[in-house]
């Protein structure tokens, strides 16, 4: 287990540790997804608790702190997803925008709405504490979000998402989601944890839906694309919540 853990860690950050483990021993346990949330979300909320920033300045530091730490990779797949999601045509055209390495129009303004959704969401709520807490919460439940579809999403082609969908089984969604249980512990209301967990559910399904109709099926991109693409909509709503009791 410590070898999953290990190669989850060199596959999600850019830490430096070590020597690298073998990929399969993450590729056998993909329920691990969420503690990497721990770990880049803890940076991230470090950061928001102990560096005296302006709300927003923080915010940006640490939403840009935690796509540093994760090597910006998935990013790279929400910016794959976008052009994907503008191109026009069939099936097999999408998927060529979806997997070519250049970047258009679609994932520019794909990536833009996303980050600085993000980072106004996260500069919304003033308090440190509340604020480490909710990046928290949005960083596990990505990551959540991501074994979720490496699970349930039926590969289009062969690949990286292949080779961990036929490891996955039915039931690593339920460690996978017990790994949650601490983030929703953290202090916040508890109305924004319902919120929360409502939308953690809602966010896959809709990239799996869209994926499925317009691809045929999930890849590695629409993978990373979800976890970025559920975070931003955990910040939102956590947010939103938060506001309307003026947290």
């Amino acid at each position: 287990m410590i070898h999953a853990i290990l190669a989850l860690l060199q596959f999600t950050t850019i830490l430096p540790l070590g020597k690298i483990v073998p990929f399969e021993a993450f590729a056998r346990n993909t329920w691990l997804y969420p503690l990497a949330g721990y770990v880049i979300g803890g940076f991230g909320g470090f950061l928001l608790i102990f560096i005296p920033a302006p709300s927003f300045v923080g915010a940006v530091l640490a939403i840009g702190l935690v796509l540093f730490m994760s090597g910006a990779n998935h990013l790279d797949g929400l910016l794959d997803f976008g052009d994907g999601l503008m191109a026009h045509g069939s099936q097999q055209k999408r998927i060529h925008a979806l997997t070519d390495r250049q970047i258009g129009s679609g994932a520019l303004t794909l990536g833009m709405m996303v980050i600085l959704l993000s980072v106004v969401s996260l500069g919304s709520v003033q308090t440190g504490v509340i604020a480490a807490s909710v990046l928290i919460i949005a960083e596990t439940g990505g990551k959540w979000s991501m074994a979720f579809l490496t699970v349930f999403g039926k590969p289009f082609h062969d690949g990286l998402h292949a080779t961990l969908h036929s490891y996955s089984k039915t039931w690593f969604v339920i460690p996978a989601t017990l790994l949650l249980v601490p983030a929703f512990l953290l202090p916040i209301p508890l109305f924004v944890k319902i919120y929360g967990g409502i939308i953690l559910i809602i966010t896959p399904l809709c990239t799996r839906f869209l994926a499925y109709k317009l691809f045929g099926g999930v890849n590695g991109d629409v993978t990373g694309a979800t976890g970025e693409i559920t975070r931003c909509a955990l910040l939102t709503i956590c947010a939103c919540s938060l506001a309307t009791m003026n947290v």
